[in-house]
């Protein structure tokens, strides 16, 4: 059992092996977005269906500039370095929710949720720009697919690889979405796994951060801004975070530090969107 493990996970990565834009790192993305994204889309339909969403007034208008200017600027530079294919399929939408939750996502496909209990620690639009650098930056690189993936081959779901996720999906519904719905960081899971998961949750978290520092420059957004907010958000819960070997983010002296060492590299781009 534990060798047709080893060779069922070997097969994937061969299969599904991939590299993130701009960082360059290796991933296992092993489900195609012709079966991934419809059950994305269906899952973010029900969040939005079951949830007070906000479609007018100027916090409303500000999310749906500011995620419409990422969007451009990120598909650009797609379509200028040959990584078009990643955003194959993508529905954009960005919606904003009445909601205390300090929280933003994106589904798998570009579905964006932003919920206005952020919008305190957001306030201004440049805010507003760092977080949906970020989300959208997992969309991006494929963050839930990487994480579906792993876990879905780890558990020996998915044994063949991109064939046989649909056969999964339909099989097991309910576990499927509720995978779906962690990976997207809509649900946060009760328990963690300190091993894998979080570690490389942390590292995608990480990566997510420079990728949206970097969009959010090319989109003409002052990425010194994302300092401030994450200070800001470092003072949320007053004080009261687990350690970061227990948690899903990086600790926010460790996400502070390295945006600042990206700084100069996210100026360049940003002077050059200002010409």
């Amino acid at each position: 059992m534990k060798k047709a493990m080893i060779v069922m996970l070997a097969v994937a990565i061969f299969i599904g092996c991939q590299r993130v834009p701009i960082t360059g790192r290796r991933q296992l993305a092993v489900i195609p977005n012709s079966q991934l994204l419809p059950l994305s889309f269906s899952n973010y339909r029900g969040v939005i269906d079951t949830s007070r969403v906000i479609r007018s007034g100027s916090d409303a208008q500000m999310i749906q500039r500011v995620g419409n200017r990422l969007r451009e600027a990120m598909e650009s530079y797609l379509r200028s370095n040959n990584y078009a294919s990643r955003v194959e399929g993508f529905q954009w939408e960005f919606t904003l929710i009445q909601s205390p939750q300090v929280n933003a996502w994106c589904m798998p496909g570009g579905k964006v949720a932003f919920y206005t209990g952020i919008l305190p620690y957001t306030q201004n639009e440049t805010g507003v720009a760092v977080v949906m650098g970020h989300e959208i930056s997992h969309a991006l690189a494929e963050h839930g697919n990487e994480r579906m993936s792993e876990s879905l081959v780890a558990s020996g779901l998915l044994q063949g690889a991109q064939a046989s996720f649909g056969a999964v999906a339909q099989a097991r519904p309910q576990q499927t979405s509720a995978l779906l719905l962690r990976a997207a960081g809509v649900v946060l899971p009760a328990a963690y796994q300190v091993g894998r998961a979080l570690p490389h949750n942390r590292k995608q978290e990480l990566e997510a951060d420079k990728l949206g520092l970097i969009f959010m420059a090319m989109a003409g957004y002052n990425p010194n801004e994302a300092v401030q907010f994450w200070t800001r958000m470092s003072k949320a819960g007053n004080g009261r975070k687990p350690p970061e070997l227990l948690s899903t983010h990086p600790s926010d002296a460790r996400r502070i530090r390295d945006i600042q060492s990206q700084l100069p590299e996210a100026m360049k781009y940003y002077q050059a969107a200002r010409r």
